[in-house]
């Protein structure tokens, strides 16, 4: 059982650096990087810590401070205050950051269209069947994140 899962989350892993590459060249011709449009999502739900962001994408927070510095200066962020802890920094998305995320997710949203209606209904079902099990991957390590 354990060999099946270590050969299953190999090709997962090939799987999931191909699609991210794939989508990663769709989003080039955007005006922000790949990196930021993640962090315009998870503000998308409102406003969060910057430490909360840099936890959850991965990176420490000087790194993040540097991907946040760029937004607000591009208009897409803000940056504020914790109403109980003035020391602490958050950062909302605008309505431009907010327009800038809807424009890429929609282009990737349509790639992605193009490509699934070039599977067969079995693929495209298959795909739909997994789903499920994805959320169930992906939980754990977002609540941890959180």
């Amino acid at each position: 059982m354990a060999d099946q899962s270590r050969e299953l989350a190999e090709r997962f892993n090939r799987q999931m650096r191909d699609v991210i590459l794939l989508l990663r060249r769709v989003s080039m011709d955007q005006p922000i990087t790949v990196q930021q449009l993640a962090v315009l999502g998870s503000l998308q739900s409102g406003s969060r810590r910057m430490s909360e962001l840099a936890a959850e994408h991965g990176v420490r927070l000087p790194t993040m401070t540097m991907q946040i510095n760029r937004l607000v200066r591009d208009g897409l962020v803000t940056r504020g205050a914790d109403a109980a802890d003035a020391r602490v920094v958050t950062v909302s998305i605008t309505p431009v950051g907010a327009e800038t995320l809807r424009t890429a997710r929609a282009q990737r949203i349509d790639f992605l269209a193009d490509r699934f209606a070039a599977l067969s209904e079995d693929e495209r079902a298959a795909i739909a069947t997994a789903l499920p099990a994805f959320d169930k991957l992906c939980a754990d390590s977002e609540e941890s994140s959180r």
